[in-house]
């Protein structure tokens, strides 16, 4: 079986680590052998007994099943900002071609391998050479799920989003809607949206956590059911 893609959201904070978490525990349930994998994390954390970061440790706390670590991550860097500009800080740079091997490998390993990106698509991976997210997106060849807000500004963002994505030929599997409260405005925006380009879609409610949402069914949306035909096509 072969279900791999990527994670990509319309801006950052959009939520696209909790979708990762929520998607992979469910393609797990349905008896897949599911990694994640973020190719470049920034922000660690650091309280009183240890530092760690955000991405992985959601992965590793509600995997169902247990996660190779050195499967999940490349590269780690410590202030909370655009992957290019956390590793000039720490004097490193990053290499697109040994995020696309690792990628290339894990597809051997696993029955679906879900690729979370870091902020928006065109965020910068390389300053010297102007490598974005996008482009690694594009040569990994794998399709995307947008993951986008409900509120306002959203229509905007979504659509230059698939713009992007459809200019260098990246299928869009659909989109998750998340954080709804359920509002007349987010109701709009979402139907306007799906006007524009008619997807499979999942719509997460706005709730009081994050074991909340990495909880949340997607089993009966139209989105789950995308990825689970796409995954039985690859038989």
């Amino acid at each position: 079986m072969l279900l791999n893609f990527w994670i990509v959201g319309t801006d950052t904070d959009v939520g696209k680590t909790c979708i990762t978490t929520l998607l992979m525990r469910q393609l797990q349930e349905q008896g897949l052998r599911v990694t994640p994998y973020k190719p470049v994390q920034t922000g660690e954390i650091s309280d009183q007994e240890e530092a760690y970061y955000f991405d992985t440790t959601m992965y590793e706390k509600y995997s169902l099943q247990k996660l190779t670590r050195a499967d999940l991550n490349d590269y780690s860097f410590k202030e909370p900002a655009s992957p290019h500009f956390a590793a000039m800080l720490e004097g490193q740079k990053i290499d697109t071609k040994r995020l696309l091997h690792h990628i290339k490998k894990l597809q051997q390993k696993y029955d679906a391998v879900i690729c979370e990106g870091a902020g928006g698509i065109y965020v910068p991976l390389d300053i010297d050479r102007q490598i974005t997210l996008l482009d690694v997106i594009s040569q990994s060849q794998l399709p995307v799920v947008i993951v986008t807000r409900t509120k306002l500004g959203t229509i905007n963002h979504t659509l230059l989003t698939m713009g992007a994505l459809a200019s260098r030929g990246i299928e869009v599997l659909g989109i998750v809607f998340n954080g709804d409260t359920g509002s007349e405005l987010e109701k709009n925006n979402m139907e306007k949206i799906l006007q524009h380009c008619l997807l499979p879609y999942a719509v997460v409610p706005q709730l009081n956590d994050i074991e909340q949402v990495v909880r949340y069914s997607l089993k009966k949306t139209s989105l789950f059911e995308r990825l689970y035909q796409h995954d039985k096509t690859d038989l």
